[in-house]
């Protein structure tokens, strides 16, 4: 496979000029190049490995879009699969077809004719295409479990701080190489596919590891031997976030930090001890994919321009609202890189710091010695910031500090947990803030949800007239198709991939401010801001629809129709 650029140049496909431009020091492995030449639209993928197919004297075979009979599995040695990378695909004329990612490799063809007892004939498939096979059919960890520990145990995952045990024999056995590669296996392909949580929770009889890929919890399939390494494997990670192994009665709370492929990645470690043992849920924060780009977020273009030029107002309170894991931290992140500049000083209090961002002061909440938000914002401003953020407003006394500090000619960025923007001026005030205080000085409150983009490889049009729509949904304003998911291999059979905010930004009018100084209800305000002309989360949501990016049935499940009559 390293030599299939000279191959491509040899065969004419592409030029010596364009190889040498790709890949100057001849130093990409072939899986490596061909996605260089595929992304520079030099060549196609399918076409490259024909050649390479052809070169060697065997078919090639797109794993993507074949049947595999996974009956082979029950007689086929899953060593093999896990140590050599093929997979039996079917069987033709009394002859067992192989996929494997280099047919020049004669050995693990050989092992497999001698071990099924049939006739071996290897096609060649994308090395990828074989892994997520193994990867959906085998089992997340399968590798560790077959003791296969030959190779290199990091596998790409290094820890970035020194890890102490205590010489116990729990401790022993959860540095057992087999229990290393197993974990690592399980966050590599956590960060592989996108995975925010992972969640190891300890049943009755079994182990079961679950990922939240785009806001929903996915059931990995495990190999039923990993249950005999429920202990040790609990027991690593709690090595690995320095908590303390020996206890199992109370909950706690840790932090790992490593480097994947080159990336850092921050990993938060809870466990609670539940009544078949300890569950532990990882939540992953990855650096090196995070883009903080305002633009890019999903907000409709009205949206982004109004909310754009809040946040440049000189002084003021600016709210982001929504439940846990609703993208708000994103948001804010955004804004604050959008309009930081070096004669702006911006400084933060966060519990915790998510992610550390250039040329911004952050500082970490320790509510155990007392460094609360509301301390901490009290020192900021000895500290002389154009701009703060608060992580949140969770109390009357970080209420009154924000509200001071936006009086005394600062701008405030915060967040709350409230249903819609609308109820954050009843939140503020049900904390025991003055109400004339909410209301001269909250500028703008931004309302989000996070939802699934449809995956644009396998979304099916649909029609209209056999959709069962919601009685708010705008028929009027179709023109053009509805899609609904369908599920392919490159979206995991999920139908989709990637997620998206939507928002409902209330701007501050004066009508607002005076139902908010009177204490009017959540459903006063909203039904003034609406009448003026506010988008709600709903309206975003069905827009999102209409332009093909998500599905009905996404905004059904995050978000509730609006009732303003």
């Amino acid at each position: 496979m390293n030599q299939i650029g000279e191959l491509l140049v040899e065969r004419g496909l592409i030029s010596d000029q364009q190889l040498s431009q790709i890949d100057p020091s001849r130093e990409l492995d072939g899986e490596a190049l061909l996605g260089e030449l595929d992304r520079n639209d030099l060549i196609g993928r399918k076409q490259a490995y024909e050649a390479l197919a052809d070169e060697h004297g065997v078919d090639f075979l797109d794993l993507a879009n074949h049947r595999v009979d996974l009956t082979l599995l029950d007689t086929f040695p899953q060593k093999l699969i896990y140590r050599q990378l093929i997979f039996p695909v079917e069987i033709r004329d009394d002859v067992l077809i192989v996929a494997t990612a280099d047919p020049t490799d004669l050995y693990p063809l050989d092992e497999a004719s001698a071990a099924t007892g049939m006739a071996v004939e290897p096609v060649l498939a994308e090395r990828s295409e074989i892994a997520k096979l193994v990867k959906a059919h085998m089992g997340v960890g399968g590798e560790t479990i077959e003791g296969l520990i030959e190779q290199k145990i990091e596998d790409g995952v290094e820890l970035l701080e020194d890890i102490e045990t205590d010489g116990s024999e729990l401790s022993e056995m959860a540095q057992e190489a087999s229990v290393i590669r197993l974990v690592n296996e399980i966050l590599l392909e956590a960060i592989d596919t996108r995975t925010s949580d992972v969640h190891i929770e300890s049943q009755a009889e079994r182990i079961v590891v679950r990922y939240r890929i785009d806001g929903i919890l996915h059931t990995q399939p495990v190999p039923p031997e990993i249950n005999h390494f429920r202990a040790a494997i609990i027991s690593r990670l709690k090595i690995m976030a320095r908590l303390n192994i020996a206890e199992k009665r109370l909950p706690q709370d840790g932090r790992i930090k490593l480097k994947v492929k080159g990336r850092e990645v921050d990993v938060r470690v809870s466990v609670i001890p539940m009544i078949h043992g300890e569950s532990l849920v990882m939540r992953i924060l990855d650096k090196g994919s995070m883009k903080f780009e305002l633009k890019s977020l999903g907000m409709a273009d009205e949206t982004y321009e109004t909310f754009s030029k809040l946040i440049r107002i000189p002084y003021g309170i600016i709210l982001v609202t929504g439940p846990t894991g609703s993208g708000k931290t994103t948001t804010l992140y955004s804004s604050l890189i959008e309009i930081n500049t070096p004669s702006t000083k911006i400084i933060t209090t966060e519990d915790p710091v998510e992610y550390q961002l250039a040329g911004i002061n952050q500082i970490q909440v320790h509510s155990k010695i007392g460094l609360t938000f509301a301390n901490s914002l009290r020192s900021i401003l000895r500290h002389d910031p154009d701009i703060v953020l608060v992580g949140e407003i969770r109390d009357s006394e970080t209420g009154e500090n924000a509200i001071q500090a936006s009086l005394t000619g600062h701008l405030v960025f915060s967040t709350l947990h409230t249903n819609d923007a609308a109820g954050a001026f009843t939140r503020m005030c049900d904390m025991g803030v003055e109400p004339f205080l909410v209301a001269s000085t909250v500028e703008a409150v931004m309302a989000q949800r996070l939802v699934r983009r449809l995956c644009l490889n396998c979304r099916k049009a649909i029609d209209v007239s056999k959709l069962d729509l919601p009685s708010d949904f705008p028929i009027d304003r179709i023109d053009g198709p509805l899609y609904q998911p369908v599920g392919c291999r490159e979206c995991r059979n999920v139908g989709y991939t990637g997620r998206m905010g939507v928002y409902e930004l209330l701007v501050t009018s004066e009508e607002v401010r005076d139902l908010a100084q009177r204490r009017a209800s959540t459903w006063e305000i909203k039904k003034a801001c609406v009448n003026g002309g506010m988008k709600t989360l709903r309206d975003d949501g069905w827009r999102k629809v209409l332009s093909g990016r998500t599905s009905v049935d996404e905004i059904l499940r995050i978000t509730k129709g609006d009732r303003i009559d």
